[in-house]
C-alpha cells in the first residue's frame, strides 16, 4: 500500500470513533477538514494517473445509497443481488478495471459510518424475508485491499451469521488476510479471487500479488474453512489465450478443495461506453484496448464470435472440475459509468 500522506476529513465525522482511529494511525500526515467529500473528489480537471501515484483518503459520511441493486449480468445465481458502497476506489491499478475510468479522482473515500450500512442490511433482508439474497462487497473497490485500515469485513461478517438464507461476497486480489485469520469462518461468507493467467497479470495488473501468491492464498483460506469465490472475469484475450488460461484452471482447480469451491465465474473483456472512453483516453498506449474491441449495444467488447469462443472454452474446461449449477457467466450493465 503507498504511504497515505493527505487525509480530508468531513466535518461531519471528524469526531467518529472511526475517524479518530484511523487519524491516530496516521499521525504523520497532513490532516484536512472539508464540508463534503465531493468538494475534493469530484473536482474538474483533476490528474487521475497523477494522482494514482499518491492518492490521499477521504473520510466521509455515506448519506444515502448504502446498499445498491448490482447491475444486470452481476452475481451468482440468486434472483436478489445487491452491493456496499463503503468504500469508492482501488488500491490497485488494473489496467483492465472499470474503475479507471469510472471517477475523475484517483483519491480513495472512506466512508465511517457502518452502523448505517448495518440498518440498511438489516432492512433489505427483512425485506425480501426468506428469499436468497447476495450482498456484494468489492464492485467500487477491492474488498479486503483496505481491511487493515478500514475493519469493514471484520466488522460486517457478524451480522451474516445471523440470516443464513442471505451470501456475503467478499471480491478481492489481497493476500492480506490476516483479519480472517482470526476469526471464525462463516458458512454464508464467500471469500473470491479475481484471476486471470500469470502472463497477462504481470502486465495488466502492477502492484497486484502475483497469482500464485493469491492462489496459495485462497488454498489457506480453504484450509481455515472459508468458502471460495473463483472469478476468472475478465477473459482477455492474447497470444494462445487458450494456453494459458488452461494452465490457469488447472493450477487453481488442483490447488483447493473441491468441496471449498462455492461459485465460479467468467466473463469477457467488456467496457460500457462512457468508461471505455475515459480508461482509454487514461492510457492511449494500453494495448489492451485497440484491436480486438468494438462497440456494440453501449459495449466496448470483443465480437461475439470470439465471445462465444471463449465462454465455450470456459465451460468445457470448468467442467473437468466442478459440476454445472456452481458456474456463472458474467456481464456488465451498459448503462454502468455513464
Amino acid at each position: 500500500m503507498k504511504l497515505i500522506d493527505t487525509i480530508y476529513v468531513e466535518e461531519e465525522v471528524i469526531k467518529h470513533p472511526r475517524t479518530e482511529t484511523i487519524l491516530k494511525r496516521f499521525r504523520n500526515a497532513r490532516h484536512v477538514t472539508i464540508g463534503r467529500y465531493g468538494e475534493v473528489f469530484n473536482k474538474r480537471s483533476q490528474n487521475f494517473r497523477l494522482q494514482k501515484t499518491q492518492p490521499a483518503l477521504i473520510l466521509a459520511r455515506k448519506h444515502s445509497g448504502r446498499v445498491l441493486k448490482t447491475p444486470e449480468g452481476f452475481g451468482i445465481g440468486a434472483k436478489n443481488n445487491f452491493y456496499f458502497a463503503h468504500m469508492l476506489n482501488c488500491l490497485y491499478d488494473c489496467r483492465y478495471c472499470f474503475l479507471q475510468g469510472m471517477y475523475s479522482s484517483a483519491n480513495y473515500v472512506l466512508f465511517v459510518n457502518f452502523e448505517e450500512f448495518d440498518a440498511d442490511i438489516h432492512a433489505t433482508i427483512h425485506r425480501f424475508k426468506k428469499e436468497a439474497v447476495t450482498f456484494f462487497s468489492g464492485y467500487d473497490c477491492d474488498s479486503l485491499a483496505f481491511e487493515s485500515i478500514s475493519g469493514f469485513a471484520t466488522h460486517i461478517i457478524p451480522i451474516f451469521r445471523h440470516y443464513p438464507s442471505a451470501i456475503l461476497e467478499f471480491r478481492t486480489k489481497s493476500t492480506a488476510i490476516r483479519s480472517l485469520e482470526k476469526i471464525t469462518p462463516a458458512s454464508n461468507c464467500v471469500i473470491a479471487f479475481s484471476l486471470i493467467p500469470h502472463a497477462m497479470s504481470k502486465v495488466l495488473e502492477p502492484n497486484v500479488s502475483s497469482i500464485q501468491k493469491r492462489i496459495d492464498t485462497l488454498k489457506k483460506l480453504a484450509d481455515l474453512g472459508w468458502k471460495i469465490g473463483l472469478r476468472f472475469d475478465p477473459l482477455i484475450c492474447g497470444k494462445d489465450w487458450r494456453g494459458h488460461y488452461k494452465h490457469l484452471f488447472e493450477t487453481v482447480f488442483m490447488s483447493i478443495p473441491n468441496n471449498s469451491i462455492h461459485s465460479v465465474s467468467y466473463g469477457p473483456l467488456r467496457f460500457p461506453k462512457a468508461v471505455f472512453r475515459n480508461v482509454s483516453r487514461l492510457y492511449p498506449e494500453e494495448k489492451l484496448f485497440a484491436g480486438l474491441l468494438s462497440q456494440k449495444d453501449g459495449m466496448f467488447s470483443y465480437r461475439s464470435e470470439l465471445e462465444e469462443e471463449m465462454s465455450s472454452f470456459c465451460q468445457k474446461s470448468f467442467a473437468k472440475f466442478v459440476p454445472k449449477s456452481i458456474v456463472f457467466r458474467c456481464a456488465s450493465d451498459k448503462n454502468q459509468g455513464e
